[in-house]
């Protein structure tokens, strides 16, 4: 797992080093709930700071998770089919695309001597909401390393978002697997109160959420295979 992790972090800046001057390069880490993309994502993201820092002494990535762009329980409630939004929190049309677009589209553009911090949400476990403006992306970083489910989907806009990406990285994990991930990760976050509730709650939206994204996903750049917890390329 670490030589995987190394390795990769080691091809992010091979990509930087071929890149313009006055461009990022963005990786959009990808997999259904439980691959362990959010693992891979912020131990790559670690491991390129450590070799650049190796070099200069300073940062040169940035890591987002995608959970930031949750709608708010407040929105999901005032929504017409509020019930359903509410149980199948976690599925596309529960999230803000066009803000993470909005995002993206700003990572994108030229960096000068001028260029600002930008900033990404990130998530509250304990409140179980997004807090605005909580994760700096520094003009200084260079790669930026972003997780979620959805960002290799080939609907509108989430298919804009990945069409300005560098490479598209997919963590594929065989189902039971994930399952099993998933009603650990349940448990522990209180989102379930025992096995059964969690096992629930993995098979009629996780999982479902999984499927569609095997069904409606591009082709990426680089799979990494999930193996109980290894991740092997």
């Amino acid at each position: 797992m670490e030589a995987t992790f190394n390795d990769l972090a080691s091809h992010c800046i091979e990509l930087l080093e071929s890149a313009p001057a006055d461009q990022r390069v963005l990786i959009a880490v990808s997999g259904i709930p439980g691959s362990g993309k959010t693992t891979l994502g912020n131990a790559v993201y670690q491991r390129v700071n450590n070799l650049w820092n190796d070099r200069s002494g300073t940062r040169i990535a940035a890591f987002v998770p995608m959970d930031g762009f949750h709608l708010t329980r407040e929105t999901l409630a005032s929504m017409p089919n509020a019930e359903e939004a509410i149980a199948r929190r976690g599925a596309p049309f529960t999230f803000d695309p066009n803000g993470l677009l909005l995002l993206v589209e700003g990572l994108r553009r030229p960096l000068d001597s001028e260029s600002k911090s930008l900033f990404a949400p990130s998530f509250d476990h304990a409140v179980k909401d997004p807090v605005e403006d909580d994760i700096e992306i520094l003009p200084t970083d260079r790669i930026v390393i972003i997780e979620g489910n959805y960002l290799h989907l080939q609907d509108e806009p989430w298919h804009q978002i990945a069409g300005l990406m560098d490479e598209l990285w997919f963590v594929r994990v065989e189902r039971e697997i994930a399952r099993q991930r998933i009603i650990h990760r349940h448990i522990e976050a209180g989102i379930a109160k025992d096995e059964g509730e969690a096992a629930k709650r993995a098979d009629e939206n996780d999982l479902v959420n999984g499927d569609y994204i095997i069904q409606h996903s591009l082709t990426p750049h680089r799979i990494i295979i999930s193996i109980q917890d290894k991740l092997l390329i």
